[in-house]
């Protein structure tokens, strides 16, 4: 194969640009090497129309309204084409952010010919940092509020559905593996819920924080062009106009520890994916979960009968890549030698990866979901044959009734033994018990002995649709 091939998802190195194309497809115009271009650009256009309502910078002319939404076009219409134009300058340049500010400066005396004389205000007093940490801080804000939010919302959204008519429907739990105190299904998806919803509660009030002061942070080159200004105060404004949240201290970088944050945020909600989809695996070898059919699809090469659980041990695998790429950036992005070195500049740029493959793992945890029914009768079964399960009932219902030692009692009369109904009634005659706590006793089945999991599920997961 001597030719080069041409791009396709059929050719492409990561099956996220490949295999997974259209599930990722939401997240290229927002972490793509164009949207890093773009959003470069928006910020060096932003920066210059600051600058230029800034009283105190007499030397830069106001700019009228019509003229602001002239300029702010150029990066509002960027375009693939625009953005080659970026590369054909970086490969003069050798330097990605100066080939920014050229195609910028060019731009700008394109759409304003009165700018012409002022041209050099384009990056203004600024590090290439300044425009880079803004850059990444607005993509980050971007892809959280329109790709990452909305999926991870669907999955908890697909998860409260399957639960929702599962609230009472009795489960043997299986604590170290073994049989244990019975809860519901619906309790159970009803924990995945809670814990998923609260580290994306904790996402959408992330603070993502961006600087505007120079080569070390410290308005250096500002203040020798303009000592008068109060550039901390005007940087903060400039900042926050971007929607963003000032960081007054730094070096040449932001130092990312808010990234880092985000990161780990979202390592712990893949980890809680992670957990749910191997429970649901190990359900489904149990038989407590039944998959559908899909028609044409195919569980094994050789062994027609299977049906496998591909879906939830597709989000395992895209969970540990993602947890993997997320994972180095949150321990090295904040660790940078003196006030700046660039390991943090190539590292940056895999972020996109890593938010792709949490994209990968949730629809296919989703897509596991929507293909599973709960088995009512194989878990109904399995909890009415585990009447062991009720000696914590019964050791708990001694002491309350002052007993001695009953926990004791109880360990040398079933430990390690599989009780039926029947062997569970004769010890309730060997042991002293009121006759108003023998009677509750004997009413109690496993079935029953659920506590309030189905009160606890429908407040998570509210009632039956």
């Amino acid at each position: 194969m001597g030719s080069r091939l041409p791009f396709s998802p059929l050719t492409a190195i990561s099956p996220l640009d490949g295999r997974y194309s259209t599930r990722t497809s939401a997240l290229v115009p927002l972490v793509s090497e164009f949207a890093l271009i773009r959003y470069r650009v928006r910020v060096e256009i932003e920066w210059l129309l600051y600058l230029a309502a800034l009283d105190e910078i007499a030397d830069l002319p106001a700019l009228d309204a019509s003229r602001q939404t002239r300029l702010r076009r150029i990066w509002e219409d960027f375009d693939v084409d625009d953005a080659k134009d970026v590369r054909a300058l970086e490969a003069e340049t050798n330097h990605d952010v100066k080939a920014v500010e050229y195609f910028v400066k060019n731009a700008v005396a394109c759409a304003d010919e009165a700018l012409k004389p002022h041209i050099e205000f384009v990056h203004f007093a600024c590090t290439s940092e300044d425009i880079n940490n803004l850059a990444y801080a607005l993509m980050m804000r971007d892809a959280l509020e329109s790709v990452l939010l909305p999926a991870m919302n669907r999955l908890i959204r697909t998860l409260r559905d399957l639960g929702q008519p599962l609230a009472d429907i009795p489960m043997l739990s299986r604590t170290h593996g073994q049989a244990a105190s019975p809860t519901t299904i619906g309790k159970e998806l009803a924990n995945v819920v809670a814990r998923l919803e609260r580290q994306a509660a904790t996402l959408r009030g992330a603070e993502i924080l961006g600087k505007m002061n120079g080569a070390v942070g410290n308005y250096n080159a500002h203040v020798a062009a303009y000592p008068d200004v109060d550039w901390p105060a005007r940087s903060r404004e400039f900042v926050t106009a971007l929607g963003l949240s000032f960081n007054e201290f730094t070096t040449q970088i932001e130092p990312h520890d808010y990234l880092a944050e985000l990161l780990h945020n979202l390592i712990r909600f893949n980890q809680i994916v992670l957990d749910f989809d191997r429970d649901a695996w190990g359900y489904i070898a149990l038989g407590y979960f039944k998959q559908r059919l899909v028609p044409g699809e195919t569980g094994s090469s050789t062994m027609p009968h299977k049906v496998n659980p591909i879906d939830f041990e597709n989000s395992e695998g895209n969970i540990g890549l993602a947890n993997a790429i997320l994972g180095h950036l949150a321990e090295k992005l904040t660790v940078s030698r003196w006030q700046r070195d660039l390991s943090d500049s190539t590292a940056l740029r895999s972020i996109g990866s890593g938010f792709g493959h949490c994209l990968v793992a949730w629809d296919s945890a989703s897509r596991g979901i929507g293909k599973i029914a709960v088995d009512r009768d194989r878990m109904g079964a399995d909890v009415h044959a585990a009447w062991e399960v009720l000696s914590e009932a019964m050791q708990t219902i001694l002491r309350a009734g002052g007993s001695s030692e009953p926990y004791e009692q109880l360990k040398r009369l079933t430990r390690g033994r599989r009780l039926d109904e029947t062997v569970y009634r004769d010890l309730l005659g060997e042991l002293e018990l009121s006759p108003e706590d023998r009677e509750r006793l004997l009413r109690l089945t496993p079935e029953e002995y659920t506590g309030l999991a189905a009160e606890l599920a429908r407040s998570v997961l509210g009632d039956k649709p």
